[in-house]
């Protein structure tokens, strides 16, 4: 039988989806009980490819990231996502969620952002939840999948991705 590789831990992040600054700053607050200390905090970028969220959520959106100085195994994506949803319905105004935050993580290969929405490249975790590979590390830059969010695939977010994958690589050395 072979032997058993433990997975080695990884840099969480969150994508924050948001229409009020101020529920977007609270909603970092909230994570930082789940997740702990942040480490990076993106400003914010015009969400602009779709217009998906907006009947829901109104406009004009932005996106900002964090990600968070604990490094974590995967699968802690399970319960993130899970209290991410919690998060979102805590702060919604009128059955409409005025945040929607996606966590994910970073490792030396891959960006992977869970999600409730079924996708043929998905792998399901349980619970309803299934892991996205978003982006995956080749040859010192992020590449997109034909799956890939339209605004992951526009390199808008490849510096800040970067920088956390040299912040977990940092990491990850030292441990």
């Amino acid at each position: 039988m072979p032997e058993y590789q433990p997975p080695a831990p990884v840099k969480f992040l969150a994508a924050i989806l948001y229409n009020d600054e101020k529920a977007a700053d609270e909603a970092v607050k909230k994570l930082v009980e789940i997740f702990g200390p942040v480490d990076f905090e993106s400003s914010s970028f015009p969400f602009d490819f779709t217009d998906y969220y907006e009947n829901e959520m109104g406009g004009p959106l932005f996106r900002k990231f964090v990600s968070f100085k604990n490094l974590r195994l995967p699968d802690f994506l399970l319960e993130a996502k899970i209290e991410c949803a919690r998060l979102e319905a805590g702060s919604a105004v009128d059955g409409k969620r005025t945040v929607n935050i996606d966590p994910g993580y970073i490792d030396h290969f891959k960006l992977v952002l869970a999600s409730f929405k079924f996708g043929g490249q998905k792998i399901y975790m349980g619970g309803g939840i299934y892991a996205d590979m978003t982006l995956w590390y080749s040859k010192g830059s992020f590449e997109p999948f034909a799956w890939s969010f339209p605004d992951f695939k526009s390199k808008r977010y490849d510096w800040l991705l970067m920088e956390i994958r040299r912040r977990y690589k940092s990491q990850a050395a030292g441990s």
